[in-house]
């Protein structure tokens, strides 16, 4: 494989329809050779359009992408130096697994003989050695997907696009095909990018992530600093935060229905909202003296062997709080408990009607995001 490439996103708009909101908005992103960055977003927030944008499937309206300092503007995609992997295989039915991984460089030029040869060794970088005279319809769909990878790899590109790949595997499968692109990354040091809306596949493959939502950049870092610190309601939603408590900031302490609970970092004065997430919240007895807030279990979700719960704390309408139970524990409706918020999972965030001053917390960037080596085996 060629050497990876440093990939930079600058101000990147697309506007599909005039007089229409943008796809895309003013997206910047840098994406360091040999990193994988992650473009986490919902269904519809722009992300399969960074990637058409990136590979020079589709024009920007505005803005610009370049590879190691080279503006590609108005290069066709073929001549990128990126090769990219879709949410369907895309093989050719009529060519042999081999021959389909092969493809990249009959087009270039290179002799039969040869591309074969490679292809092969592609197949047993991704576990299907052997498999090269098999009809590519005769493929599971995760054996499609490799498949999709390996000639992708083989095209030896300079930046690897993944647009949700394995969304359409099992959960079995789609571990497997994490595992497999770990293994590549130490293998072959690719620079990769990533777009996906599942939270655990950004976490499992990515150095770094980038929220997109509505077509903007809403926060970027290390996924467990988003999860302990979004920047906006947008953020904490995607990553499965459910509990928000609006209330005003004065001096470090958040004053809401739940009382006034002091904050483990600056946050500007003014309204706010709290959010916190289950996992971090402890169950208490209602009479415990470690509890910040007492309440009542209203609602139990199963989710495996563990349980969420959602306790409503007295107040204007009732709040509510989730919290994760530990393994095999049970709660019924009805009972009361405390609830124990640890002051370092509080987190405060632009209300909704506000747009949130994304950079603004510590720890969080404004719109770019520079991602550490590729992973590699000590």
């Amino acid at each position: 494989m060629t050497s990876s490439g440093m990939l930079r996103l600058e101000e990147l708009t697309r506007v599909h329809t005039a007089g229409q909101p943008p796809a895309l908005d003013g997206f910047t992103l840098d994406v360091p050779a040999g990193s994988c960055v992650a473009v986490l977003g919902p269904s519809g927030s722009g992300k399969s359009t960074v990637l058409r944008l990136t590979a020079g499937l589709d024009a920007p309206t505005r803005g610009s992408v370049h590879l190691d300092g080279r503006d590609l503007t108005g290069v066709p995609p073929e001549r990128r130096g990126m090769a990219m992997v879709f949410q369907r295989p895309l093989l050719f039915p009529h060519l042999s697994v081999r021959d389909n991984v092969a493809f990249a460089d009959r087009v270039r030029g290179v002799p039969r003989r040869t591309a074969r040869e490679r292809a092969e060794e592609y197949l047993g970088l991704v576990a299907l050695g052997g498999y090269g005279d098999r009809p590519a319809r005769s493929l599971s769909g995760g054996q499609e997907q490799r498949v999709a990878l390996a000639r992708a790899l083989a095209a030896e590109p300079r930046v690897l696009l993944l647009d949700e790949p394995f969304s359409a595997l099992d959960t079995a499968l789609r571990a497997e095909m994490h595992d497999l692109l770990t293994d590549l990354r130490v293998r072959l040091d690719p620079t990769v990018l990533l777009v996906t809306h599942d939270p655990a596949e950004a976490d499992a493959l990515a150095d770094t992530v980038a929220v997109l939502d509505g077509g903007r950049l809403q926060q970027t870092g290390l996924l467990r600093e988003l999860y302990t610190a979004p920047a906006s309601l947008a953020v904490s939603r995607l990553l499965g935060g459910r509990t928000e408590v609006a209330g005003t900031v004065r001096d470090g302490v958040h004053s809401s229905p739940l009382g006034d609970l002091p904050l483990p970092g600056w946050v500007p004065d003014g309204p706010g909202v709290l959010v916190v997430r289950p996992e971090a919240v402890r169950v208490t007895a209602p009479g415990d003296p470690a509890a910040d807030v007492t309440g009542t279990v209203v609602r139990v979700r199963r989710r495996g062997l563990r349980a969420l719960v959602v306790v409503e704390v007295p107040g204007p309408g009732g709040v509510p709080v989730e919290a994760e139970l530990g393994a095999g524990e049970e709660l019924p409706a009805g009972r009361p408990v405390g609830l124990v918020l640890p002051v370092a999972a509080r987190a405060v965030v632009p209300p909704a009607t506000t747009s949130a001053p994304t950079g603004a917390r510590p720890g969080t960037s404004r719109a770019s995001v520079g991602g550490g080596p590729g992973r590699r085996r000590p």
